[in-house]
C-alpha cells in the first residue's frame, strides 16, 4: 500500500531576512578596495605602499634558478588563477550543481566569476595600470608570462572569489564544515599571496588588494543571491528525494 507524501514536507527555505552584516561587510571591503586603487592610481610607478612592497619583494621574491616556483603547491596556486581554475568555476562546479538540481546556486557561482575575476579585476587593471615588478640589481622580474597591469592581482581576486563562493554553498546548518573551510580558505589566501610575490608577478599590496576586492564582490553577490541559495539548500538532492519516496511507497 502506497502512502502519499505531502508536497513540501521535507524542509522549507529559511524565510528570515538577509543579514545586513553581509551587505555592509561587502560594501566596506569594496570601499577599501577603491581607496587602495585610487592610492595607486595617484602614482602608479611608486604608490604609497612602495616601501612595503620593495621590502617584501626583496625578502620573498626569487630568481629563475630557484626550485620554489616549480614546487607543487606553488604550481597549484599558479593554475587556480589560469585556465584550470576558470574551467573549474565556470564549467565544472556550475555543471555539477545543475546536475544536483541546484541551478540557482550554479547561477550564483557564474555571477561571482563574471563580476570578480572578470569585471572587477580586468577593469581595475586597465584603469590603474600599475607596472609589474621589473628587473633590478639583485632582483628579478616576473618569472612567468604576464599581461599588463599589476594592480590588483587577478589570481588573488580569483582565490578570494573561490573561497567565498564555496563558503556560501555550504549550508548554515553545517557549522563545522563552514569552520573547516574558513581555516582552509585562510591558508589558501596566504598561499596565493606567497606564490604571486614569490615569482615577482605582483607587488605585495596588489595581492592584498586582490583578496579584498574578490571577497567584496563575492560577499555582495552572496547577499543578493541568498534567498535562492537558501531555496536550493532547503531541498534534498533529486536522487535522494526519489529514494525517500520509493522507500515510503514500499
Amino acid at each position: 500500500m502506497s502512502v502519499p507524501v505531502p508536497v513540501g514536507i521535507e524542509s522549507r527555505p529559511d524565510a528570515s531576512p538577509r543579514p545586513r552584516a553581509l551587505l555592509w561587510t561587502s560594501i566596506g571591503l569594496l570601499a577599501v578596495f577603491v581607496a587602495l586603487a585610487l592610492g595607486v592610481l595617484a602614482a602608479p610607478e611608486s604608490p604609497w605602499t612602495q616601501g612595503l612592497d620593495d621590502a617584501w619583494r626583496a625578502a620573498v621574491g626569487v630568481g629563475p634558478d630557484s626550485w620554489l616556483p616549480g614546487f607543487a603547491p606553488a604550481q597549484l596556486f599558479q593554475h587556480i588563477g589560469q585556465l584550470p581554475g576558470a574551467v573549474l568555476m565556470f564549467v565544472l562546479l556550475p555543471l555539477a550543481l545543475v546536475v544536483l538540481g541546484r541551478w540557482r546556486s550554479a547561477l550564483f557561482v557564474i555571477a561571482v566569476q563574471l563580476a570578480g575575476p572578470g569585471l572587477l579585476s580586468q577593469l581595475t587593471k586597465n584603469l590603474v595600470d600599475r607596472p609589474r615588478p621589473a628587473e633590478d640589481p639583485g632582483l628579478f622580474g616576473p618569472l612567468v608570462q604576464v599581461d599588463h597591469g599589476s594592480f590588483p592581482s587577478g589570481h588573488s581576486v580569483s582565490m578570494a572569489a573561490l573561497i567565498i563562493t564555496v563558503l556560501a554553498l555550504i549550508p548554515a546548518s553545517a557549522v563545522w564544515a563552514r569552520r573547516g573551510w574558513i581555516v582552509l580558505g585562510a591558508l589558501l589566501a596566504v598561499g596565493m599571496v606567497w606564490q604571486r610575490t614569490l615569482i615577482n608577478a605582483h607587488w605585495f599590496s596588489d595581492t592584498c588588494a586582490g583578496l579584498i576586492g574578490g571577497a567584496a564582490v563575492a560577499l555582495l553577490l552572496w547577499w543578493a543571491f541568498l534567498p535562492w541559495l537558501r531555496r536550493d539548500q532547503a531541498r534534498r538532492v533529486w536522487f535522494l528525494r526519489r529514494a525517500k519516496t520509493g522507500a515510503v511507497q514500499a
